[in-house]
């Protein structure tokens, strides 16, 4: 997979790509991260991405030439336009899960445009953008930590990345379902003790309480999972 970054701030992205398992995707899959930094693509001595809105109105819009400049010259490279799948996340997009994480996962090439301030000129999005992405009914500043959070989603369901698929089938909102608690050595600490039912060796105790905790969480902290849960298992 390839990965390319469009932004106004590239230097957000230096920590967040080259740790954990982002880092670590590159390096077991070859996933291409390329950031682009806007402002190489302005033509004015204080290399200016963004201007006042038409019709007046708080807040500054980036401009539509960096954007249009960048991505024609990405695709003038030989990537092919047809395979990539470019991405704005936007509060008004649709709203980001985990099977959204996974179709993502499987796409040859991502591209993301990302805003601030007041966001993007619209024209960049009629022209180029294939799908809007919101990653939660909030604001923030600008694109890139949105952006960072559907890559380090997506990047876990791409095979290799994570040493055992199982841990990711098993984790929270698949099948509808918020995850198990765990535990780890030492059996006890100050006064709290792990369940005896994880210590009894009998992996299929083990399994059917796991099952419970996760139905019982989801009930109680999601009931909109769970009836989800409820109506998949009919």
């Amino acid at each position: 997979m390839r990965i390319d970054v469009m932004t106004a701030f590239p230097e957000y992205f230096r920590g967040p790509f080259n740790e954990s398992m982002i880092r670590q995707a590159q390096r077991r899959v070859k996933l291409e991260l390329k950031l682009w930094d806007l402002r190489d693509f302005t033509h004015d001595a204080h290399r200016t991405v963004d201007d006042a809105p038409y019709g007046g109105g708080a807040g500054m819009v980036l401009k539509p030439e960096p954007f249009f400049e960048a991505l024609e010259y990405l695709f003038a490279q030989g990537l092919k336009r047809e395979r990539a799948r470019i991405l704005y996340p936007s509060p008004q997009g649709k709203v980001f899960d985990n099977r959204y994480a996974q179709k993502l996962a499987t796409a040859q090439h991502l591209v993301f445009l990302c805003g601030h301030y007041k966001g993007i000129d619209q024209r960049v999005i009629d022209y180029w953008v294939d799908e809007e992405i919101s990653i939660g009914d909030y604001v923030l500043t600008g694109g890139e930590l949105a952006t960072v959070v559907i890559v380090d989603a997506l990047i876990r369901w791409i095979p290799g990345v994570v040493g055992d698929m199982d841990s990711v089938k098993s984790d929270s909102f698949e099948d509808f379902l918020l995850d198990a608690p765990y535990y780890t050595r030492p059996e006890e600490y100050r006064g709290m003790r792990v369940p005896s039912v994880l210590l009894s060796g009998n992996h299929q105790a083990v399994a059917h309480w796991r099952q419970q905790q996760r139905e019982a969480r989801t009930q109680e902290r999601r009931p909109d999972l769970y009836e989800k849960f409820k109506n998949n298992e009919k």
